[in-house]
């Protein structure tokens, strides 16, 4: 309303007689005293000179509540607030004072019942003040939820926890429903979902979905695309069935992508309702909280592959079971010095040879834990090339000690390994005969069918050392339930008693198999490798190997193991047959 409108208005025609308001004691400039002099003025139809100086707005109301006046200022805070029109106010009776927004600034407005009916709101511009500190309050609370996510997702090394924890940290803070999608893996992306609850906390379920079937605006996404609308962008959501119980009209939603190595580790969807649109602020936070996501999602998927990585070449090295050989029952047992590692510098093995033999072998490598374990496989490979040009055991552990001089030099490590290799044959009487070469190792022994323990005269020079080494040859045979045992230093050499110093030793190794005769193969192995751990008492050993080899006669069924089992006196034992 503009000056000229208010000199026309005549003060004495009913519609307005001012008459002494109560002021407002919070205004200083319309103060107790101003006000009748307002009052004059607007009867006197000098309204707009005198309203023009206030800092405050004005809106003068009838009884009707139809506005009779507003000032300047009043016009600039409240431009939908027209003379003549209705107006309800801001608030109910019992709220004369409250603090609103309207387009973008902050107000403070009082309401002052005047006489007759009529009434005067007060209009006061708080933006000045209030906006540095709100800016301020509001930048604390963005470090501070930036700190805490920082702090959280700093810990998980698994992507399954890392994805839980950004959606359960965007969740109410920065939507009342987040989504995450990951980049696919093998055709198929995994989600996780947090939505707000009516207790104010969120619940974290899962899915999955082939990578054909993601919405149109998160595959873009994950290909470095950002949408630009977000209409179509919350019916997708909608359609994929992450956002249940909303439809498209009721939501507003953003989708940023979390940045990858080379491409986004995967997508967030953040949904609130219509009502909270998402500002540039908001939007910048979401960036922040995305750029620490992506970062912690990164970290989290690179140690998964790492891991992978490492079990699939911890599984490659790991002494690989003998292969099933007629009339032979196979025990083995393994324990590597780092147990974290899984893997060490004793391996075993067998081959299968065309004429129904096999060629088996346990051996020891110099050093312990990868290094180790990295020999022992070039040697395994070397032995299952080399077993099929050459079977003899002596022969084929001097071509071995040739490839391994050839890897070594080559390499300029100096690792030797010592080995016990030998070839099986069955018999006709369903026995075994053995033929064994040996390089440096201990010799083997048989546990015969009296219980007896023997110690093989078998000897040999270190392979990998030398060109042409002195390689020691024996051959035996084993009776049906007859057993050899190959072991390696960690059996012999464990160091326990008393004192913690003393070695288990061959004597005693042959002592803990000295009856155990009828002991299946695996049994065997078990319980060389249990009296070893036990003399150990829990301290540091080097890698412990065992590998056992029985004769099960013609009928190729081993003895079960309760026959190993003494019978107490004066109880009759009933025997045992494998169903």
């Amino acid at each position: 309303m503009t000056g000229a409108d208010v000199r026309d208005i005549d003060p004495g025609d009913g519609r307005f007689t001012p008459s002494a308001p109560q002021a407002p004691a919070w205004c200083p400039t319309a103060s107790a005293a101003a006000l009748p002099a307002i009052e004059s003025a607007v009867a006197a139809a000098d309204w707009p000179e005198v309203v023009e100086h206030l800092r405050e707005g004005l809106v003068l109301c009838g009884p009707d509540g139809v506005v009779w006046q507003v000032s300047p200022v009043a016009e600039r805070l409240l431009p939908e607030v027209v003379v003549g029109a209705a107006f309800a106010g801001f608030d109910g009776p019992d709220r004369p004072v409250a603090e609103i927004t309207r387009h973008g600034r902050r107000l403070r407005v009082r309401r002052v019942p005047l006489s007759a009916g009529r009434t005067c709101w007060y209009v006061e511009d708080l933006s000045e003040h209030a906006g540095p500190a709100d800016e301020l309050a509001a930048e604390r609370a963005r470090s501070a939820f930036l700190a805490v996510v920082g702090e959280k997702l700093g810990n998980p090394l698994h992507p399954d926890r890392a994805a839980a924890a950004v959606v359960r940290l965007a969740v109410p803070a920065l939507a009342e429903a987040a989504v995450l999608i990951l980049a696919p893996r093998s055709g198929r992306a995994r989600w996780w979902r947090a939505r707000r609850t009516d207790d104010e906390t969120s619940t974290v379920d899962r899915g999955m979905l082939p990578s054909a079937e993601l919405p149109a605006a998160v595959a873009d996404s994950l290909h470095g695309v950002q949408p630009h609308t977000v209409d179509w962008l919350v019916e997708q959501a909608v359609e994929a069935g992450w956002l249940p119980g909303l439809s498209a009209a009721d939501v507003c939603a953003r989708l940023v992508a979390l940045p990858g190595r080379d491409a986004p580790a995967g997508v967030l969807l953040v949904a609130r309702p219509a009502a909270r649109w998402y500002t540039e602020d908001d939007l910048d936070l979401l960036r922040a909280f995305a750029d620490r996501a992506g970062a912690a999602l990164t970290t989290a998927l690179l140690y998964r592959n790492q891991a992978e990585v490492a079990d699939t070449l911890q599984a490659s090295l790991l002494p690989v079971e003998p292969a099933e050989a007629p009339g032979v029952q196979w025990g083995t047992a393994y324990r590597p010095a780092q147990a974290g590692l899984r893997i060490g510098g004793d391996f075993y093995g067998s081959h299968r040879l065309p004429d129904g033999g096999s060629v088996f072998f346990l051996g020891d490598v110099s050093g312990k834990g990868v290094e180790a374990a990295v020999f022992t496989g070039q040697l395994r490979q070397c032995l299952h090339a080399l077993h099929r040009i050459e079977s003899q055991p002596a022969r084929l552990l001097r071509l071995l000690n040739d490839a391994l001089l050839e890897t070594t030099l080559a390499h300029g490590q100096g690792r030797f390994a010592t080995m016990v290799l030998g070839v099986v044959r069955p018999h006709r009487d369903g026995g075994l005969a053995l033929t064994l070469a040996g390089g440096g190792h201990l010799p083997p022994l048989v546990v015969r069918s009296s219980g007896a323990v023997e110690q093989l005269p078998l000897s040999g020079m270190l392979i990998g050392v030398v060109p042409d080494p002195r390689v020691g040859q024996v051959s035996t045979r084993l009776a049906p339930g007859e057993t050899c045992l190959l072991y390696s230093d960690g059996v012999t050499e464990a160091r326990g008693g008393r004192r913690g110093v003393e070695q288990l030793g061959t004597d005693r190794l042959m002592q803990a198999v000295t009856g155990c005769q009828r002991m299946p193969a695996p049994a065997l192995a078990e319980r060389i490798e249990q009296v070893t751990c036990d003399w150990l008492a829990q301290r540091d050993h080097d890698d412990i190997a065992v590998l056992a080899l029985r004769a099960t006669g013609t009928s190729g069924r081993p003895h079960r193991h309760l026959h190993a089992v003494p019978t107490p006196t004066g109880v009759v034992r009933e025997r045992a047959t494998t169903p």
